[in-house]
């Protein structure tokens, strides 16, 4: 009887398959950490994003690259596509970052315009099914001592490149990126799918090594989180979907090699 007991209430076994995710902010999330050496100072980060299953529902679904900055500046910024009902086909952009204290960062405004006013989310007519190159490059230092940290989105199947905008940091360089998928919707909703590939940095010295491994992560059900999403390897990417039984655990390393 102990054991049912113990067993009954044990993480493992309690499940969020359905209705609203209920975290305080009434979202889900699950992450693909780079499994890199978290003392690497990087000049930039790039991977290529495509959403094989747009979400079929008016809920904000946010799939980004997130990356930290290096002290003395600190703090992080996330780049990566939304399925957004404010938005225009429902689709937008969004490169935006916050400050050790957690206040918004300064930057550019961007070119591309935005239905809701906001500086970070910008328009942008994205497709499921067309793979984006999703890249933060450190592109220069202004006369305030910050470093100008850009942006782009490349449509792989165009070439056509779209700089987001630029945001500005103390940080000199990043560290410790990290994938992510960000879901409002419930945990029952319409399954989705994305596929990442190619992740590569940039290293302090200019040269360039992909990433083939990454370390599994998802919001606990304590705090929230749906408990049927997933992380796999399908030909040679990394993979996320959301409706799924889970079949691959937490802090699991998955590689492509």
């Amino acid at each position: 009887m102990q054991n049912w007991v113990k067993s009954l209430f044990s993480p493992e076994v309690r499940e969020r398959v359905a209705g609203p995710p209920s975290s305080r902010n009434g979202a889900s999330s699950f992450h693909l950490w780079w499994d890199i050496p978290f003392g690497d100072r990087l000049d930039g980060v790039s991977v290529t994003l495509e959403i094989d299953r747009r979400p079929d529902l008016d809920r904000l679904v946010f799939f980004a690259i997130q990356v930290a900055f290096v002290k003395p500046g600190g703090g992080g910024a996330h780049l990566g596509l939304q399925h957004h009902p404010g938005y225009p086909e429902r689709s937008a952009v969004n490169w935006g970052g916050y400050d050790p204290h957690g206040g918004l960062l300064d930057g550019s405004r961007s070119s591309l315009p935005s239905s809701q006013d906001d500086p970070n989310t910008r328009e942008f007519l994205w497709e499921a099914g067309v793979p984006y190159r999703l890249e933060i490059t450190r592109v220069g230092e202004r006369p305030d001592g910050f470093f100008t940290w850009r942006g782009s989105v490349t449509d792989t199947t165009t070439g056509h490149v779209t700089h987001v905008r630029d945001l500005y940091s103390a940080g000199a360089h990043l560290r410790g990126p990290v994938m992510w998928i960000e879901s409002f919707a419930p945990c029952d909703a319409p399954r989705c799918q994305v596929r990442w590939s190619d992740a590569q940095v940039t290293m302090d010295n200019g040269s360039i090594r992909a990433v083939t491994a990454m370390r599994v992560d998802y919001q606990p059900h304590a705090a929230g989180g749906c408990t049927n999403t997933n992380a796999v390897i399908d030909n040679g990417c990394f993979v996320q979907r959301t409706g799924q039984l889970r079949t691959t655990k937490a802090g699991t390393t998955i590689s492509i090699v």
